[in-house]
Order: structure tokens, then sequence, then C-alpha cells
């Protein structure tokens, strides 16, 4: 795989900060965005931007078929059986939520259980205690052993009655844990359970096919796998999207609108109240184009090589004072690492490698009952991605090293 030639398409890693080149390691957070992405939003709104749907005249047909022609890509990225199973949403938290509303609504009872896990983002939690404080289903939570993978024991004892569905995240935002939900999806089908999957750190670094994973219901972001922000999608099973109410109500996904009763269309129009991103979906198009162009098992190797280095690094650098939370060194995971450096608060850590010019995350990531499983108030996080190399890996254990000679020459509170 040519990093270089791929760091091209990237204008923002040009930039530079504090007169040292930008060392973008959020992509976690949120990707960078191709030049082939930028133009072909731009162009959008440049050359065909009308509202969807509504008009008869040529350019708002023009609108349409882009911004179909894009719920046909994201069918296809995912392999769906069909794109009106592809509903357009903000991003995975918007899915989520619309998730946790619609099957609440449509598919559960007063009782049921919902059964999720430590390791979730936010995302993945507050919408289903919403519905808990309304009274509206029970709440259970899979624990993780010390490596950070999942006790699936915990499934035996919450599967079963009173439990309707199945909640997790495909790959953990904060240890880069990869989940076996083939696996849990069948053994929670086995005793009537639905499966939601939160796919927004899996997408970017792998392909993902939902005949495949067993799930009943996906949701990614598109910004995190080199598409705009405020774009992304829900994928769910057609004859069960047929059964969920809507999440909200408006313009687009009525049949008919009378003062006694109102009739709705069929998914995925159900889902899509309003004017929606029509250019963001030709940028999250554009966005998968580019990723396949790379080719999977580029991509998931350059990310293993990666890892490969950042452990490698952490080892022989910094003898254990660097810890790394997760699977450890070899085994399966995604190119996210969190960390902690003896002696150093989180925030600090990334405040003093900002003025190496280097970009990481600290904190919770939307995930506080996993700091509190973990035992820690918040860490670092690094999550390098296909326009990164091992040159700036370098960069940031170099700056780290100086992070830590910042911390030894403190002097000890009184």
């Amino acid at each position: 795989m040519d990093v270089a030639r791929i760091r091209e398409d990237f204008p923002i890693l040009t930039r530079e900060f504090r007169g040292k080149r930008l060392v973008y390691l959020d992509s976690a957070a949120t990707s960078q965005k191709p030049k082939q992405v930028i133009e072909a939003e731009a162009d959008f709104y440049a050359h065909r931007n009308a509202n969807v749907h509504r008009g008869v005249y040529a350019l708002s047909e023009e609108a349409t078929d882009a911004y179909e022609h894009a719920r046909e890509r994201v069918a296809s990225f995912l392999n769906a059986y069909d794109s009106s199973e592809v509903i357009f949403v903000r991003g995975a938290t918007e899915g989520l939520n619309l998730l946790a509303h619609s099957v609440t609504e449509g598919l559960l009872q007063k009782g049921d259980r919902v059964v999720t896990t430590v390791m979730e983002h936010h995302s993945n939690i507050v919408p289903w205690q919403l519905a808990k404080q309304q009274g509206k289903i029970d709440l259970a939570f899979v624990d993780i052993d010390d490596r950070g993978q999942l006790r699936l024991g915990d499934y035996g004892q919450l599967l079963g009655r009173p439990t309707k569905v199945v909640t997790l995240t495909h790959v953990s935002n904060v240890l880069g844990t990869i989940n076996p939900v083939r696996e849990i999806a069948d053994r929670a089908h086995d005793l009537g359970a639905y499966v939601i999957v939160d796919a927004a750190q899996s997408v970017p670094h792998q392909r993902i096919d939902v005949r495949e994973l067993g799930a009943d219901f996906v949701t990614f972001s598109g910004h995190k796998v080199l598409g705009p922000m405020g774009i992304g999608a829900v994928w769910g099973r057609r004859e069960l999207l047929d059964r969920l109410p809507p999440y909200m109500g408006g313009g687009e996904m009525i049949q008919e609108v009378h003062k006694e009763k109102v009739t709705f269309r069929g998914s995925p129009a159900k889902f899509e109240a309003g004017t929606p991103n029509v250019g963001g979906a030709v940028g999250l198009h554009r966005a998968l184009d580019y990723l396949e162009n790379i080719g999977w098992s580029d991509v998931e190797s350059h990310e293993d090589a990666l890892a490969r280095h950042f452990f490698r690094q952490a080892e022989d650098r910094f003898n254990g004072r660097l810890k790394i939370f997760g699977p450890g060194r070899g085994e399966p995971r995604a190119p996210v690492f969190s960390f902690s450096l003896a002696g150093a608060h989180p925030h600090d850590v990334a405040s003093l490698l900002d003025a190496e010019g280097v970009a990481v995350r600290s904190g919770h990531h939307c995930a506080q009952p996993l700091m509190e499983r973990l035992g820690v108030p918040a860490l670092t996080r690094a999550s390098p991605y296909v326009y990164n190399d091992i040159a700036e890996l370098d960069r940031c254990f170099d700056a780290l090293a100086r992070v830590e000679q910042v911390f030894k020459r403190a002097p000890a509170a009184a």
C-alpha cells in the first residue's frame, strides 16, 4: 500500500502547528477527508442542489438520483439484500437512538430486557437508559475480562426470557477489541432476541457483510470512514423495518395526513422525515469508493503493521511505564490504542503532544462505564488510519518520551 501516495489526497495533512507538520492520530473520533470526497460534495452543491423526491423538474430529479445512488452504494458496501433496507441518518448516534426508540415501541413489551455491554459508547447506553427510565424496558450489562474481551459466559446467564434485544459494539472505541458478533447473534436468535450492532468503529477497518454478520440491525457513521460529518446509515432486515414505527414525524415520511389520522410510507422513507443531507450522502458514496479502491487486504495489512510498531515502541522505549489497554500485542484488534503514561494525567499528555504537532484524544471517550470498569478516570488514545505511516508513530513516541521527561523534572507537590 502506497501510503505516501494516499497522503497526497488529504489536504489537511500538509498543515503545520507551532512550526511542526501535523501528525493526526485521532481517526477513531473522525477520519480526515480525501480531496475526492470534498470535491464530490462541493460539486453537488455547485451543480445539482435541489430538494429530493419532491420536484418534477430536471434538477430535482438529478438530486434524487444522486441521493438514491448513494443509498444503493451503501447497500452494496454492506452487502444488503436491497437498498430499501438502508436508512440515512446523521451518524451512528442518531442511528442507535432511532433503533432504541422504534424497536422499544414496535417490538418490545413492558418488562422486556435489553442486554448491552460495559464497553459501549454512550450512544448505545443512554437511549436504552431513557427507555428504562420511562418504565418500558429492563437493562442489563455484559462485563469484560482483564484483557478487554467480553465475558461470553455472561450471555449464558442473560439470554432467554425476558431478554428481547442484544446490542453491542462490533469494535470498542477505547480498547480496539473486535467482538464475536456472529457467535453472539446466533445465540441470541436461538433464544428469540433481536441483535443491534454499533459498527461505527469496525466499518472503517474491515469489510462488513451484514448477511455474514448475523445481526438484525447495523449502524455506522460516514465521518469515521473518510466521509463527511452529518451522514451515516442504519441497515435493518426489511421484515423488521416494516414492523417498526417511525422515529420522527414530518414531511417526506408520510403517505397521507388528515386531521383525524396519518398513514406512513414504507422503509426507508418512513424513517427519513424532513430534508435529508443529500450532499453528505454524495460525499459518503465517494468515500466508500475511495476506501474500497485501496483494498481491504491492504488496509488490514497496513493497520497490522502500525499496531505491531505501536506495541514494539511502547515496550522497547517505556518498559511498562506506558500501559496499553485492551487486547495485547499480536492479538486481533483494531488500530485504537488507549493508554496511560505513568505519572502523567491523560489530558496533560494530550496537551503536551499537541505542542509537538501530534493530535491525540484524551478523556473518557464517551465510555464512562468502561472507565469505571478499568479503574481509571481517563485515558489517552491514539488511533491511526490509512494515511498514517511508521514515521508518524515514531514522532508520537519521541514526543511521549519528552512528555515523560517533563513530569520527571516536575517538583513533587507539597
